[in-house]
């Protein structure tokens, strides 16, 4: 697959250098929205704008769905290059849903134009979705659901599907009442091996499992991967169906969030990626590394501290970057564990206090291990035992406080209603650093007098 794109990327860029625009068409026509986007991640940003424009103008479906696969942040740099008609024209070949998320994403001024040149009908629903929050189920369902009413037999059901216009892709058959209340959820196989005449309400389950326009499209995706759903209704505060969330919107939430959380966690803002222009890269990660540029000067004060200990024992500095590292490291370990079980629901803060107890645990036994093998390698290179003492017991506290700090603070920031990916790192961090160095140096300054003078 890789040198399949590899060689149609040269092709694409053959083509476009000799403007032999209906031959890259015909190209791109007999290739999946997939591929295309694999293709145009290989390509410059000129170069890739020449490529959606010509889809544009040849197939406008074609160039919807590749600008789907794609994402949002590079699907609106190409509609950057691209006129509001031209846009409008093709958001209007996507499902309302993956529509409004192009929409929403949109400068104010250019959105109104876009749902001004928008068909009527396709304006309204992607209007309606907007009244509801970001990632939140009302957000991103499918307004657009089939629903049989409960007082219909199994031959008018049936009846019913077979002449639906613009009927979608069915997962399973939800049941209203006349006033559209969500009252039950049928099988495509229920339907076809019950008896003709039996209402629609004998077959059906009447424990439908539902979200609320509200919810947050985490939680959706959590519902969906629990019960392992193809598809879950959305209801409003009357248990009226409005929408449907389908597994393939669910995939990209995971995705979505788990891209959201590794960059959060690598200190970057946004979606940056390899083809991000330079100095926007540098406006997303400078922010985080000056938090970081600031809480380091805080670690460096404890270093400060104890400048006449590491004037009178120079050595001492040689060891200072195992403490913090293996605490950092340590830490990370546990974050990495932490901010993933509350991201899939397996942690909350009831739970929190044997998570606490089991990391310390874990983080004592792991601090024990390594601080014995740190304390002999430093006897074995500055022949002091009692070198090798501060040290393995340095890096037994420092370790042991790290799992504790890198449990609680996701946990706090969760209680109080912030993302734990967000800042975690940067407070586990700055904590094994400072602890680390205050323990070793702490250490050393109590024993000193049994130390080698350097």
């Amino acid at each position: 697959m890789r040198t399949q794109v590899d060689v149609t990327s040269k092709s694409v860029r053959d083509l476009l250098e000799r403007s032999e625009e209906h031959r890259l068409a015909d190209v791109l026509g007999n290739l999946r929205p997939g591929d295309i986007s694999s293709i145009m991640m290989e390509l410059n940003e000129k170069e890739q704008s020449s490529v959606f424009s010509i889809l544009v103008q040849h197939d406008r479906r074609l160039a919807a769905e590749t600008l789907k696969v794609l994402g949002v942040e590079p699907g609106l740099d190409l509609l950057n290059q691209i006129s509001s008609e031209e846009i409008s024209k093709v958001l209007q070949e996507l499902e309302t849903d993956a529509a409004t998320v192009f929409v929403s994403a949109l400068p104010e001024e250019n959105a109104l134009e876009v749902l001004e040149q928008m068909d009527v009908e396709e304006s309204a629903e992607v209007q309606h979705l907007l009244q509801y929050e970001e990632d939140t189920a009302g957000r991103i369902m499918t307004p657009s659901v089939f629903a049989l009413f409960e007082d219909l037999t199994v031959s008018e059901a049936i009846h019913t599907i077979q002449t639906a216009k613009e009927l979608e892709v069915i997962f399973y058959l939800y049941v209203v009442d006349e006033r559209n209340h969500l009252v039950g959820v049928a099988s495509v196989r229920e339907l076809l091996i019950a008896p003709p005449s039996t209402p629609l309400k004998k077959i059906m389950t009447t424990d439908v499992i539902s979200v609320a326009t509200e919810t947050d499209q985490e939680e959706v995706a959590r519902e969906v991967a629990l019960y392992d759903l193809l598809a879950i209704p959305v209801v409003d505060q009357e248990n009226k169906l409005v929408g449907v969330v389908t597994v393939d919107d669910v995939l990209d939430i995971i995705e979505e969030e788990a891209t959201e959380d590794i960059f959060y966690l690598a200190g970057v803002e946004g979606h940056d990626h390899i083809h991000t222009p330079p100095l926007t890269s540098v406006r997303r990660r400078l922010p985080w590394l000056v938090v970081n540029l600031g809480t380091a000067m805080l670690a460096a004060t404890v270093v400060a501290y104890y400048e006449p200990t590491i004037a009178q024992f120079s050595f001492l500095a040689v060891f200072l970057p195992v403490v913090a590292g293996m605490g950092g490291n340590s830490g990370t370990q546990t974050l990495t564990v932490i901010v993933r079980g509350l991201a899939l629901g397996d942690i909350s803060w009831e739970s929190g206090k044997s998570i606490l107890s089991k990391e310390i645990v874990v983080g004592l036994n792991n601090g024990i291990v390594t601080g014995i093998l740190a304390g002999l390698v430093a006897y074995l290179w500055k022949g002091s035992y009692v070198l090798g003492m501060v040290l393995g017991g340095a890096m037994i506290i420092n370790v042991a406080m790290a799992g504790m700090v890198a449990t609680l603070v996701p946990l706090i920031l969760k209680r109080m209603n912030v993302d734990p990916a967000i800042a975690s790192g940067i407070f586990v961090t700055t904590f094994t650093d400072a602890v680390g160095f205050l323990s070793f140096l702490g250490l050393a300054t109590y024993f000193l007098q049994y130390l080698p003078v350097s």
